[in-house]
């Protein structure tokens, strides 16, 4: 290209930034710096007031069966096993072949009288090889005189929802008092219901009891380290404050038990979300039950290890509370069994702070707004609202994993990475745009990767490269590149520090470099 005709454009383009900048630029950016300085409050007096309960709560507070009642259940010489309730265990899965052994097999160790347990393995798998193996090793459990039934169904209606609902229709199920979930990766200690069922034996307005999860393949990777910190925030505080000051917190669609009853008072598993287990926990809060969280009593599970399966789950997991948010919120405001504080908590700590501003502050305020500040240096950002809140909510989310302490910064990059992807799934939410009945069931590898690690590796391996990049991810991190180049060259904060390690988390993550990689079989 001609040198003066590249001159003649670079000015052009000069003249219509520097005539749009004042009229246009400018004031959208003062509103939006506002909006996010806004919503950073929001969010940072929301922490600091679940900081300060869980504080409270955990010097001061009871523990669960001290707060409610609870009795270890006792054999009844009169009664005999008729004394324990009924109690059935359901286990959803989808083509689960590296894992379902592992899961029937927790339930199937159970330990509770073996007249007075049913297992229930519900297959939703389109994999005729998956659906026989899955067969079989029921069949087995049952020879060694488990109490186990295997249900298909003939589509996939309602996806989980409708799998749970359509195992409560069976006529065996109408005998049973409560139902333990768990998904297909997740594996029960033996006393898991010795110690769930009293809360539910000897507290009839409780309605659900939730177990903890406890991942066992935390330090497969960076990705599934930086997933525990997250969790673990949500477990340790989130959950607590939630069950020790409102007794209502979102149920986690497993290790938990719920009293059939309730269920079925708030109308059952419904599918218009892709969260139906918070669906139902909001529901049946509103109906006034209570629910238990028991911070102690673990579950084993495994966390998503491959970059793709881990996008498809908190696209779920954002797009569903918004979607959610956006139904129910006029019926939890007319709502008049349950107290106006706990409509406030509801709609807005649990919905609107936790599960939309959350999302939308990081990506819009750290990734969009903060570096554009750098390229119109007329617009300015208070240190408290670029430094120190967003310092402080990090320190507070730290103390769910005090281990992963040495990796903060890294937690915080791939955080707001992944903020891309939640806030592109609370605006589908919100507007119930294309995507946001989208179910994709999360791929758990089990032991399969350990195999596949010691078999030989194919000498020529196959790279996708329509599968490894992710154009949105490359978009922004290019973005913030050139918003660091600028700074650097002329800006006087000094954030091209942060600008340009969070584009190379961005570019990390558009080539697809994160997590596990299973090798080709």
């Amino acid at each position: 290209m001609d040198p003066l005709s590249s001159k003649g454009i670079t000015g052009q383009l000069t003249m219509i930034w520097q005539v749009l900048k004042a009229p246009l630029i400018l004031p959208v950016l003062k509103l939006l710096v506002i909006i996010c300085l806004v919503m950073s409050i929001m969010l940072f007096i929301e922490r600091m007031y679940m900081g300060v309960v869980i504080v409270f709560v955990k010097l001061f507070g009871r523990k669960p069966n001290k707060r409610y009642k609870w009795e270890a259940m006792k054999d009844d010489i009169e009664l005999g096993n008729s004394a324990y309730p009924l109690v059935l265990v359901q286990i959803p899965m989808y083509n689960e072949k590296e894992v379902y052994q592992l899961s029937i097999g927790a339930a199937c160790g159970l330990s509770w009288p073996s007249d007075r347990i049913i297992i229930q393995v519900l297959d939703d798998s389109t994999d005729p090889a998956i659906k026989s193996m899955v067969e079989i090793e029921c069949q087995r459990w049952a020879s060694k005189g488990i109490n186990i039934k295997y249900e298909i169904r003939d589509n996939r209606n309602g996806y989980k929802a409708g799998a749970l609902k359509e195992g409560m229709k069976h006529s065996y199920v109408k005998q049973c008092d409560y139902v333990a979930i768990f998904d297909a990766d997740f594996q029960p200690e033996p006393d898991f219901l010795w110690r769930t069922i009293p809360f539910l034996v000897h507290n009839p307005h409780i309605a659900l009891v939730q177990a903890r999860w406890k991942f066992v393949n935390a330090d497969e990777c960076l990705m599934t380290r930086m997933q525990e910190m997250s969790l673990d925030y949500h477990f340790t505080v989130e959950q607590e404050v939630g069950s020790s000051t409102y007794a209502f917190f979102g149920f986690n669609g497993t290790a938990g038990v719920w009293r059939i009853s309730a269920i079925n008072e708030a109308g059952g598993w419904k599918d218009r979300t892709t969260v139906e287990d918070m669906d139902l926990a909001v529901r049946a809060s509103l109906k006034g039950w209570k629910f238990v969280y028991i911070s102690d009593l673990k579950v084993k599970n495994e966390l998503p290890s491959t970059f793709k399966a881990y996008r498809y789950q908190q696209h779920r997991w954002s797009c569903g509370p918004a979607n959610l948010f956006k139904k129910m919120a006029m019926e939890i405001m007319r709502n008049k069994k349950v107290s106006m504080w706990k409509k406030f908590y509801v709609i807005y700590s649990f919905f609107f702070v936790r599960k939309i501003v959350a999302h939308i502050i990081t990506f819009l305020f750290y990734c969009v707004v903060l570096p554009a500040t750098v390229l119109v240096p007329e617009v300015e950002v208070p240190k408290w609202g670029s430094v120190y809140i967003p310092s402080t909510i990090t320190l507070l989310n730290a103390v769910g994993t005090p281990r992963s302490l040495h990796l903060l910064i890294f937690w915080v990059l791939f955080e707001n990475v992944m903020s891309l992807h939640r806030t592109k799934a609370t605006f589908i939410g919100l507007l119930e745009a294309g995507r946001v009945n989208e179910w994709v069931v999360t791929e758990k590898l089990g032991d399969a990767l350990k195999i596949k690690s010691t078999a030989k590796a194919p000498r020529k391996p196959r790279l996708r490269i329509g599968e490894r990049m992710h154009l949105l991810e490359l978009g922004v991190g290019a973005y913030l590149f050139l918003c660091g180049c600028y700074d650097f060259a002329f800006g006087k904060n000094s954030y091209f520090i942060y600008l340009f390690l969070q584009s190379i988390a961005f570019f990390i993550a558009g080539i697809g470099y994160v997590g596990t990689f299973v090798p080709s079989s």
